[in-house]
């Protein structure tokens, strides 16, 4: 009676820890789990946040770590974090990324369309048509790198993991700021961008495996003195919005690299090559925390 006594106890305990374990789940994926690595392997992972066009900074960061040979082992990515995350993904090489993303200008990115003003001004239509055109890899599932594009459900507030299908479409979704683009129906959600909910998912990486977490910040100085229009007043207020919701994602992170990028609006694509000179200046001093973190693996 006794041992029965005890197994009943056990079987107890095991489901109320099942049950709090369900209950603290906070975000959903579109394909499957993955399986955790062992403890004495690194796993870097590299999660880059929204921030419209100060993304260009990530461009900097990701030259800075592929000259130091700072291995990337899967990337997360919000917003314009998601584009740059997931051309690199697709093809790890920073300078065939920097051509890239040099060739992205404002007019491929806020494309106005009247006919789908009821639910935004952008239809972003011509943001997948880039990153479809550039891209030779088409899905998400299949990029050298393993990519999270990460998005928001508008219809019941999850952060959602898109893991599979479209890579072009994913992006697109991850970066409709809610208010200028239209939402993206994806896997039959409709989505908005992940910065609403998680702009800079280290929490994910975690989720994924990741014991080295490189979070870079490019919201991190929201300043913005150039506000004359409509698209200005909610590209600010977003990027109020995905500074606050990275304040505690950010705990997750084992190195935050946060480039300089004040004084330069959401949406303003003329100071490229000055956010690239400053994301790879954050990236260098960052590199001797990295290393001495992956010294701890070896």
């Amino acid at each position: 009676m006794w041992a029965k006594g005890q197994y009943i106890k056990k079987l107890i305990l095991l489901t109320l820890m099942g049950i709090f374990l369900s209950s603290c789940q906070t975000m959903e994926t579109s394909g499957p789990a993955q399986t955790r690595v062992p403890r004495g392997e690194a796993r870097i992972a590299l999660v880059l946040g929204g921030g419209a066009a100060k993304g260009f900074a990530h461009v900097g960061v990701i030259r800075i770590l592929e000259q130091e040979k700072i291995p990337i082992h899967m990337i997360v990515g919000t917003s314009v974090g998601s584009l740059i995350g997931g051309i690199y993904a697709a093809n790890p090489d920073s300078f065939q990324l920097e051509w890239t993303a040099f060739k992205i200008d404002r007019n491929d990115v806020l494309d106005f369309s009247i006919v789908h003003s009821k639910l935004g001004p952008v239809q972003g239509a011509r943001l997948e048509g880039f990153v479809d055109q550039t891209v030779k890899t088409k899905k998400i599932e299949n990029t050298k790198i393993p990519f999270y594009p990460i998005a928001t459900d508008l219809n019941t507030g999850q952060t959602v993991v898109l893991e599979k299908g479209s890579l072009s479409k994913a992006i697109r979704a991850s970066s409709a700021i809610p208010g200028i683009f239209v939402p993206v129906t994806f896997d039959n959600r409709m989505l908005v961008d992940g910065g609403v909910t998680n702009n800079i998912a280290c929490d994910v990486a975690r989720s994924k495996g990741a014991n080295i977490v490189i979070a870079v910040n490019v919201g991190k100085d929201i300043r913005e003195n150039n506000i004359t229009s409509l698209i200005d007043i909610v590209g600010q207020s977003a990027a109020i919005m995905m500074r606050e919701s990275a304040r505690t994602k950010l705990q997750h992170a084992s190195v935050v690299i946060e480039p300089n990028t004040g004084g330069v609006g959401m949406f303003d694509f003329t100071r490229k090559k000055t956010l690239l000179e400053e994301g790879m200046k954050a990236a260098r001093q960052a590199v001797p925390k990295i290393r001495e973190l992956m010294a701890q693996y070896k």
